[in-house]
């Protein structure tokens, strides 16, 4: 059996409902697969009732999964290893040069997922701010690495209404000569005009999403980090 083959055997088809998130935001529009544990977790992220030590125990176990299947989305090349009974084994491993860059606060509930996942991985940050009369998002501090336009940059925001703070922090980026085809937007809730706005603005970066809904939790941060 040939490699193609193969790869087409391992291939999992697309369920009915990514089908649709592709013909309405294009493909690269991405959403965690779901199941009953996925759709529990966003309700308990959801429900007011759930207390402070309860929101961040599971907050975490969604963004571990949500960063999993984002790291899905970076490129891998073969490799070949020798097993300790010296056989050689054909396998994968992540290509060289990729980064992540948390937009501040609520951003940097997902660090510690991807560092889990990527022990030495680099983060740099983005503070962007809304003006408290025009609502303009403006960028008040960004730290990258130092040769971030070589890098794949996974970029984290939990919740997105609007699609503005995003729009701003992949503008800054792309200031940075960071290609839009090399960001990845890891994101835990997405409404779908923030969907329709930022791919609007950036068609070429993928999104990576628990779920699309035009209600957003948007108290994600204040409870996470206890400032609710």
């Amino acid at each position: 059996m040939g490699s193609a083959d193969e790869l087409s055997m391992l291939m999992k088809p697309e369920s009915p409902r990514q089908q649709e998130i592709k013909e309405e935001y294009g493909s690269n529009v991405k959403l965690l697969p779901s199941n009953d544990q996925v759709k529990e977790l966003q309700t308990i992220l959801r429900d007011r009732n759930t207390t402070r030590s309860d929101f961040k125990f599971y907050a975490d176990r969604l963004i571990r999964l949500v960063i999993e299947e984002s790291l899905n989305q970076l490129p891998f090349t073969k490799t070949t290893v020798t097993t300790p009974t010296n056989e050689l084994y054909q396998g994968l491993k992540y290509q060289r040069g990729n980064c992540g860059v948390s937009i501040v606060r609520s951003g940097e509930a997902m660090e510690q997922g991807l560092r889990d996942c990527c022990r030495s991985i680099r983060i740099g940050k983005i503070l962007v701010e809304s003006d408290a009369d025009t609502h303009e998002a403006r960028v008040v501090y960004a730290r990258f690495p130092e040769d971030i336009a070589q890098r794949k940059v996974l970029l984290m925001y939990p919740i997105m209404s609007t699609g503005n703070t995003v729009i701003k922090a992949v503008a800054v980026l792309k200031e940075h000569n960071v290609l839009e085809e090399n960001i990845i937007l890891s994101n835990l809730f997405c409404t779908p005009v923030a969907c329709r706005s930022v791919t609007a603005a950036f068609p070429q970066m993928k999104i990576l999403t628990s779920e699309l809904h035009f209600i957003a939790p948007n108290h994600f941060g204040q409870k996470y980090f206890g400032t609710d």
